[in-house]
């Protein structure tokens, strides 16, 4: 969470001069702002930080050392603009080497960076300030905590004292797709002030699990997510521009992504998934969290992925109105169902093996429909047929009042709100009504198994 980050005091410095850092992580809105991942120090003149420097408009891992001056410093010049897939970063500090170059060591998804933006070499067996007892040390924001808060989702986050460890030891290349993933580091002696924070209990988000006991103390409203690198969910998708009549209609999103904002002086904005199926049957609820606005132009549904550049009414669009409880298909409304309005759950069921489109309003499916009936699609919405990729779609068309949508594809929450209780046949998955037989959560997992 962007107002959220772990904190630990170190008593006793380790090594100086040698250690590892790994984490897998996992980039929000692209914004305007330095994203933290891992510092300690003083004060802005006294403080090593590796963090997501957003420059020149994009954001580029940036690697310091400051201590009234650059003593060291890495910034790459590739960009980092992926906002849906998680990036694996290993920080290799090892100032005793004798090339200058290979004191400091970046490696993202197991490659090497090599080309800088910025770049200046730590001298021979130069202490950092990382793993001392200067400051404090902090995941997910600055030395001063106030500042360069992450906007993201981190994983498996670890640090070994007084070792070079080879990013092989945290992920591996898959066999089959070529695409670098997770791996449980295993067999590493983690040292002084060494952690392994797998993030896995809820109530307990700074857990050690190297076996060190080296717990960080949780500070803010952190929530544990199910994206993990393993396993990415359907979240909005910040990338995705819809550029209408020349101007570009983008929400604002939060809450990693799971959350979009339609401001008061704009209309016409459309927030898409990031994931498309084209056969499988889809679950996942939209809280319209805030919807107030004269027109009542919220709109719940589909789009197909591959047109978020062109007008998705006119399009493949399927959507649920909450002005009028109308649904529009390919830019043609008619009657469907109820109305809804602020704090509403609408649950989506998306048959693609049937091509056919299930709405409920807080449990309760419109238009008599039953997501089960298949090919039959009792009381369902036709969706149309083509060579489209579906994706999930909010929209509004308003240019008053406020409209704030936040999205649950399986992680138990709407934007910081935990689901009241967990409905039946979630599969692992965790939404507020229960998931119709035979459907499953928008994710990496369960696409490569049922999509």
């Amino acid at each position: 969470m962007a107002n959220s980050y772990l904190s630990r005091t170190i008593s006793s410095a380790g090594s100086l001069t040698t250690w590892t850092f790994s984490a897998w992580v996992k980039l929000s809105e692209p914004g305007t702002s330095n994203c933290a991942i891992f510092s300690q120090g003083s004060s802005g003149n006294n403080v090593t930080s590796i963090f997501f420097n957003h420059s020149n408009g994009a954001h580029r891992l940036e690697w310091r050392q400051y201590e009234n001056s650059y003593t060291a410093r890495k910034t790459t010049n590739r960009a980092f603009s992926d906002k849906s897939g998680w990036y694996h970063i290993v920080c290799q500090w090892d100032s005793t080497n004798g090339t200058a170059g290979d004191r400091m060591k970046i490696y993202v998804n197991g490659e090497r960076e090599t080309s800088f933006e910025n770049s200046t070499d730590p001298s021979s067996s130069l202490s950092s300030i990382i793993n001392s007892t200067t400051g404090t040390m902090h995941i997910g924001t600055y030395w001063n905590t106030s500042s360069n808060l992450f906007n993201g989702y981190m994983s498996h986050v670890t640090f070994v004292n007084n070792a070079i460890v080879a990013p092989t030891s945290f992920g591996q290349t898959d066999s089959t797709s070529g695409i670098w993933k997770f791996k449980s580091p295993s067999g590493i002696t983690f040292g002084t002030n060494g952690f392994h924070l797998k993030m896995e209990n809820s109530g307990a988000m700074g857990t050690d699990s190297s076996g060190s006991s080296n717990t960080f103390t949780v500070n803010g409203n952190l929530k544990q997510s199910l994206d993990t690198p393993s396993n990415v969910h359907a979240t909005f998708n910040p990338l995705a521009l819809w550029n209408h009549n020349g101007t570009l209609r983008i929400p604002a999103y939060s809450n990693g992504n799971l959350t979009a904002g339609y401001d008061n002086s704009s209309y016409n904005e459309v927030a898409f998934g990031n994931l498309g199926v084209n056969k499988g049957k889809w679950y996942w609820e939209v809280k319209a969290t805030n919807v107030t606005d004269a027109s009542g132009n919220a709109r719940i549904g589909i789009g197909d992925i591959q047109y978020t550049d062109t007008d998705p009414q006119n399009t493949t669009s399927t959507v649920y109105y909450q002005g009028n409880g109308q649904k529009r298909v390919s830019g043609s409304a008619s009657s469907y169902g109820a109305t809804y309005t602020g704090g509403n759950v609408i649950g989506v069921a998306m048959d693609l093996d049937n091509n056919k489109l299930y709405f409920h309003k807080d449990g309760v499916y419109q238009n008599s429909g039953v997501p089960t009936s298949g090919s039959t699609g009792t009381g369902a919405i036709a969706i149309p047929t083509g060579d489209y990729v579906y994706t999930i779609q909010c929209e509004d068309y308003a240019s008053s009042g406020t409209r704030v949508m936040d999205l649950n594809t399986g992680s138990g929450f709407f934007g910081t709100t935990a689901i009241t209780s967990a409905g039946s046949n979630g599969n692992g998955s965790l939404f507020e009504y229960d998931v119709p037989s035979g459907y499953y959560a928008l994710n990496t997992k369960n696409i490569n198994t049922y999509g």
